[in-house]
């Protein structure tokens, strides 16, 4: 009779040979087993900050603050919001991981001064 472990045990180990990485930024293979692969895990969060409470005053209007505040929220594009939370998963090369570092943000890099050739 045949083990179970002897049959699932060759599926298993070729299904681990099958993955295949590649850099997300620049498309390139990443071999797993000689080069590094960087994962980058990216959390994006729809914060909306509220006023303290520190001093509360029962004299206050909360039907009225909560009016202000669906007038303020109506003037935000609902598409512009997106979803409250969202988790992305990249993996990178050596090259694009350190392009990543020196910008993360993918912010436009401060100019250069450009000085005239006398």
């Amino acid at each position: 009779m045949i083990a179970l472990t002897e049959v699932i045990t060759p599926f298993l180990l070729k299904d681990a040979e099958m993955i295949h990485y590649s850099c997300d930024r620049c498309k390139t293979p990443i071999d797993s087993k000689s080069d590094i692969r960087y994962v980058v895990n990216l959390e994006v969060q729809a914060v909306m900050e509220t006023e303290e409470f520190d001093d509360l005053d029962d004299d206050r209007d909360h039907l009225m603050e909560i009016d202000e505040l669906l007038e303020h929220l109506g003037d935000v594009d609902p598409d512009q919001l997106g979803d409250e939370f969202q988790k992305r998963r990249y993996d990178l090369c050596s090259s694009c991981y350190q392009q990543f570092m020196k910008n993360p943000v993918g912010g436009e890099n401060p100019s250069r001064l450009d000085f005239s050739q006398n």
